[in-house]
């Protein structure tokens, strides 16, 4: 284990080019995987390399002592293991980050299944990128969270209230719709202001929709929830465009899965739904040079990495998006950041920020990132957002993206534009994992469900 601290800044900050409307890049992609902590994707390759700061090894509290147990390589079916906000909590043990074995799924009788961690040759094509561009190795949740919270926190830098666990059917006994948002018929933890937590709607509603035809702001029911603003909204009233790109379920008209867009009333329930697309369609945008300022690309359920899924078809996943982007039209002008939603949730050694939760893999990639350089400046999601809004010129919302760091440090725009199409013209090869047979006809007899369950 490398001894490094998760509060440990990087002493290249005071050589970092600020991201401005001057940095030239005008394409944003986010490509959002399923569930998984830094060290489960990374801490094998940071330990062999001494490039980061990963374990190969984790610390286990048993109830009296704590031992230290080896992290083996990892299952490509990857297991499955609580991740509920407050299990996140458990296992992170006020930062001694040895409580994982007690979350179910990971107990000692289940085989320890949070306790691995995948080596270089089983997620080739993330691991090249790692390699060749910029990672990060101190990103943390911004909060401990499920799926449902990363994804509005992604785009409001803030969960308005919620706590971000997963939303659940109704307490008035409606009958659940897909989905988790507005039209879902779902509910959700939410703390008032009073700090009393109550189960309202899964949505944050738009009081200023028309009232005749969205009575409760475009939530199924009252709700004592606030309009917020998404990065959406910021990038429309700067005449900016962004997609989302999400897996298409059940024959809606837009794709739900793992949905941004349905969690707020002001995209479900106006034009904003149309920027929604499925995830498939960003590989010819990126072909054909029509990406859009910022996309979100979320991944369909086989490709998600997802617990119980298959984490060598993710990989050839990213590797096709990647390679599109990366020989597209608009890779010179095109930044990409390649992160996972929450812990999943798999042991990670490194004590988060108070508030934060688990650390998170996190690639970068661009013609202008410092190839080989590993980030350690403390970010979180919203270090996305925070480069997006200074990368366009639009306000920050208010919420954490207002403070984040922007991941400054891991570009270099004073290099020359001849400097940066070399660099674009060494990109890494890209390549596609076989899956055995029996794997392949698992996977196909056990579909992935359309939403984080």
């Amino acid at each position: 284990m490398l001894a490094i601290t998760a509060t440990t800044i990087s002493t290249a900050s005071a050589h970092a080019d600020p991201i401005t409307p001057a940095a030239p890049i005008s394409h944003v992609v986010i490509i959002y995987q399923e569930n998984h902590s830094f060290d489960n994707v990374f801490g094998a390759w940071c330990v062999q390399t001494g490039r980061c700061n990963g374990a190969t090894s984790a610390q286990v509290f048993n109830g009296s002592t704590t031992t230290t147990l080896p992290l083996p390589a990892a299952s490509d079916l990857v297991p499955v293991v609580d991740h509920g906000d407050h299990s996140q909590i458990v296992a992170m043990d006020g930062g001694k980050m040895d409580r994982f074995q007690s979350l179910n799924g990971c107990h000692k009788s289940q085989g320890n299944a949070c306790y691995q961690q995948y080596q270089p040759a089983q997620i080739p094509n993330l691991m090249s990128l790692a390699q060749n561009f910029a990672i990060s190795d101190a990103t943390f949740e911004a909060s401990p969270m499920p799926s449902w919270g990363s994804h509005l926190d992604l785009v409001a830098g803030s969960l308005d209230g919620f706590t971000g666990d997963n939303p659940t059917n109704s307490t008035t006994g409606a009958t659940p719709l897909l989905g988790w948002g507005c039209d879902s018929n779902r509910d959700a933890p939410w703390i008032s202001p009073e700090g009393i937590t109550q189960f309202v709607p899964a949505c944050i509603p738009d009081y200023a929709l028309n009232p005749g035809t969205f009575p409760y702001g475009g939530a199924y029911r009252q709700t004592p929830v606030p309009w917020e603003p998404t990065i959406m909204d910021e990038l429309h009233t700067a005449g900016l465009k962004w997609r989302i790109y999400e897996t298409s379920t059940g024959g809606n008209t837009i794709p739900y899965g793992w949905a941004i867009c349905p969690t707020f009333a002001d995209c479900i329930d106006t034009s904003q739904k149309s920027n929604v697309l499925a995830s498939s369609n960003i590989i010819n945008a990126a072909k054909n040079g029509t990406l859009a300022n910022l996309s979100l690309v979320m991944p369909s359920g086989p490709n998600s990495q997802h617990n119980s899924r298959s984490m060598a078809v993710g990989d050839n996943w990213i590797g096709k998006v990647m390679n599109a982007i990366m020989n597209g039209p608009q890779w010179s002008s095109t930044a990409v950041f390649i992160t996972y939603d929450d812990c999943g949730c798999f042991y990670d050694h490194v004590s988060p920020p108070p508030g934060d939760g688990p650390r998170l893999p996190m690639v970068i990639a661009s013609p202008y990132v410092r190839s080989g350089f590993t980030d350690s400046t403390v970010a979180t999601p919203e270090s996305m957002l925070a480069f997006v809004e200074h990368l366009f010129g639009v306000p920050a919302m208010g919420g954490q993206d207002a403070t984040a760091y922007d991941f400054a440090n891991s570009f270099a725009f004073t290099a020359s534009p001849a400097a940066a199409r070399i660099q674009a013209a060494r990109q890494p090869h890209m390549v596609v994992r076989q899956i055995p047979a029996w794997e392949r006809r698992y996977l196909k007899t056990h579909p992935a469900p359309p939403d984080d369950t």
